[in-house]
This record gives structure tokens, C-alpha cells and sequence, in this order.
């Protein structure tokens, strides 16, 4: 029983000590708002490490987004008509110039149907040449029996008969005509249709040159019209995207340039430059598209790969700099330490933050001058007095030499 009172009595001794520690820890923070006094006397001041106010000079503003390549273009060849693929004349990867033949179908049937047509329009051709001879015929007896009537030698009926006969040719011509002209249009679709089985891939705008990105049927194979054959894209410039949050997006602006990586090409960078800014946010990410246009003459960056855009969204040539571990926040106010050269201490300076790049971070506000704390900051309180362990040991004074 005595064990366990003595321990049960250590227990709360230990507790209440660290009680106490913790409420003094705690006094010692909470006095450190820029307004109460560390350094009484007697204090021991406390060790710190120091940097001078870090250069005035410019910091940047870079952000880094991940996003993939797109092809800027993409250009689907499809047959107008169906058949057999006789021939590919490119494959995957290869390079396709504006309006090359990259395909054949049989056109066996499309040949037969042009020579179908072409007889067609020669009876009809034909037609209308028997219809003209007919015409000029009836013309020629209307007029000799309009002469016979006149001279009362053939009677009006006659006379109606003929005028009939002349008015009937001239409708058979104009019939023979249209029939002509029927055939010829019968004949060009022919032709039209035969000259489908050549494909090409003739695109509009871009590049004169591009690539074949995919093949979707071999040779042999039996398509429908408007089946796809080949994909055509466009690799130069090639199409950067990434997507942004409102905090970036009013930095961002046409023309503003882009640096591209990759994990295909391990420290190499490629030059671009935003192309556009869509002006809404997507509703489930809450974040916009930005597009980037980056040259590609030697064809190495591809659709698809997983890339990084740095972009630098600020600049400030003139800062005020410090390091990030400098300032700490009291009282919901950002502030650094800098040390009172003359009496050792350290003095709490409010200030405003701006732009951070890496370790480095801009702030301003009054007084920063001399040097700021970087190790020891936390713990530090203004007025207290402070110790910089790494600077040279002051020379004693004349009373206090050994000796004397």
C-alpha cells in the first residue's frame, strides 16, 4: 500500500511540473505580440541565428501546371463511296503532304458504271438529233402546206394537221434535250464517284505538312462510305494543355510565355506561349482551360505525353526579401524579428507579405533594416534580448582582464 500511495504521489508531483513548464511556455508566447517586453534584466537572452534583410532586388512569381499535348489539328480521311481497300500508300508515322493520294479502292464497278453512263448519253445524243431531223421536217411541210392553203388547194384541216405535226417536233427536240442533258449529269456523278476510289487527304488551313497518328483497316478490307481509314494530325506547333484555379487565372494572358518539360527528354525544356484563355470555369473542378502554342519543327514532342508548364505569373524588380523561416505570425499578424545591434535584442517588425519564390519570400513594412532572425525566431519576443552564437566574442573591458 505504501508503494502505491508513494507512486500514485511521484505521478501527481510529475503532473503538476508539467503544469507549470507548459503555463510558462505558453505566458512566454502569448506576451510575444509586438508589444510586450522580453529583455528585463537578468533574463538570459536567447540564442539565435541571423541573416542580413536579404537582398532588394527582383523575385518572381512561378507556378508549375501539369497538363498533357494535343494535336492542334486533327483530320479524319474517309471514302465518299464503299469498296475494297486496294492499296494504302502510307502508314503510321509517316509524313503526308496537302492533297497526296494516301489510298485506293477497287473501282472495277465505278469503271463499268462510267461506261454505262456514256452509252446512255450517246442514245440520247442520237435521240435528240432524230428529234431535230423530225423538227425540221415538220417545219419545212408546215410551211408548204400554209402556201397550198393560201392557194386554196388544201383545206384547213390540212392546214391544223401540219401546224400539229410542227409543234409535236419541236416538243420531241426540247424532250431529246433534256434526256441529253440527263444523261451527261448521269455521266459526271459517274465519274465523280470513279474518282472517289482515289482518296487523298486534302485539309484546309495549318501546316502543308503532317502525320499520319493512326490506321484504322488494312488492305483488303471491304468499307462503307465515310468509314474512317487514316487519322491525320498536325505536330507543328503542337497544342499545350493545362487547366488553372481562379488564384492563377488573373495572372495569365495571351501571349505571355511558357516553359514546357517532359519526362521523355530529362532536363531539356521547350519554348511556348499561352495561345488561349477560355473565358469560363468548368463547373465540377472549378478550374479553366488555357491553351499553349509550342513549336515542334522536329516532330518530338507527340499528342498525348504528360507535361509540366512553368509560368511566371509576377515579377517585382525592387523587393525587400527575407527568408520564409523569417517571419512568424503573432496575433494573426505576419512580422519578423531583427536584431538591435546596439543593445542585442530583437525587435518585432509587421510586415506584409507578397510574392514567394522557393526559400525566398518578399514582405514590406517599416524598419526593416540591419539583420532578421531566422533560427530562434519563434521563441523570440520583442524587446528580448538576444545572443548570436557564431558571431566573434567581444574584446573584454579594460577592468575585466585577467591579470589586472
Amino acid at each position: 500500500m505504501t508503494s502505491k500511495r508513494s507512486r500514485a504521489v511521484f505521478a501527481a508531483v510529475a503532473l503538476a511540473g508539467a503544469v507549470a513548464i507548459a503555463w510558462a511556455v505558453y505566458a512566454r508566447l502569448s506576451s510575444d505580440d509586438g508589444e510586450g517586453r522580453g529583455g528585463a534584466r537578468g533574463e538570459r537572452p536567447v540564442p539565435v541565428e541571423v541573416v542580413p534583410i536579404v537582398e532588394s532586388g527582383p523575385i518572381t512569381l512561378r507556378r508549375a501546371f501539369s497538363g498533357t499535348l494535343e494535336a492542334p489539328a486533327r483530320f479524319v480521311v474517309a471514302p465518299e463511296v464503299g469498296g475494297r481497300v486496294e492499296r494504302l500508300l502510307v502508314d503510321l508515322g509517316d509524313r503526308v503532304e496537302r492533297g497526296q493520294v494516301v489510298a485506293e479502292l477497287d473501282d472495277e464497278a465505278f469503271v463499268q458504271e462510267v461506261a454505262v453512263a456514256e452509252a446512255e448519253l450517246a442514245v440520247a445524243e442520237a435521240n435528240l438529233t432524230d428529234a431535230k431531223n423530225s423538227a425540221v421536217t415538220a417545219r419545212r411541210d408546215l410551211d408548204r402546206t400554209r402556201e397550198l392553203h393560201q392557194r386554196g388547194i388544201v383545206s384547213d384541216a390540212q392546214l391544223d394537221a401540219a401546224r400539229a405535226a410542227h409543234l409535236s417536233g419541236s416538243s420531241r427536240v426540247e424532250v431529246a434535250r433534256a434526256q441529253v442533258k440527263r444523261a451527261e449529269a448521269a455521266l459526271a456523278g459517274a465519274r465523280v464517284r470513279l474518282g472517289y476510289t482515289t482518296i487523298t487527304a486534302d485539309w484546309t488551313g495549318g501546316d502543308d505538312t503532317r502525320v499520319v497518328g493512326a490506321r484504322y483497316v488494312d488492305v483488303g478490307a471491304t468499307v462503307s462510305a465515310h468509314a474512317d481509314l487514316l487519322l491525320i494530325v498536325e505536330l507543328d506547333p503542337i497544342l499545350g494543355v493545362f487547366f488553372v484555379t481562379e488564384e492563377s487565372y488573373g495572372h495569365l494572358s495571351v501571349d505571355q510565355p511558357v516553359t514546357l518539360t517532359t519526362d521523355a527528354y530529362p532536363g531539356e525544356s521547350f519554348p511556348g506561349e499561352v495561345s488561349r484563355i477560355a473565358p469560363i470555369f468548368q463547373e465540377s473542378s472549378r478550374q479553366a482551360r488555357i491553351e499553349l502554342s509550342v513549336a515542334n519543327g522536329e516532330r518530338r514532342l507527340k499528342p498525348g505525353m504528360f507535361v509540366r508548364a512553368s509560368v511566371v505569373l509576377d515579377r517585382v524588380e525592387d523587393a525587400t526579401i527575407v527568408p520564409a523561416e523569417a517571419v512568424v505570425r503573432r496575433k494573426d499578424r505576419d512580422g519578423v524579428f531583427v536584431v538591435d545591434e546596439e543593445a542585442m535584442v530583437a525587435r518585432w517588425r509587421p510586415v506584409t507579405l507578397g510574392i514567394r519564390e522557393g526559400d525566398r519570400i518578399q514582405v514590406s513594412g517599416e524598419g526593416l533594416r540591419g539583420r532578421v532572425i531566422t533560427l530562434g525566431a519563434q521563441m523570440a519576443a520583442d524587446g528580448a534580448r538576444v545572443t548570436i552564437p557564431d558571431a566573434p566574442a567581444e574584446p573584454p573591458e579594460a577592468d575585466e582582464v585577467p591579470g589586472r
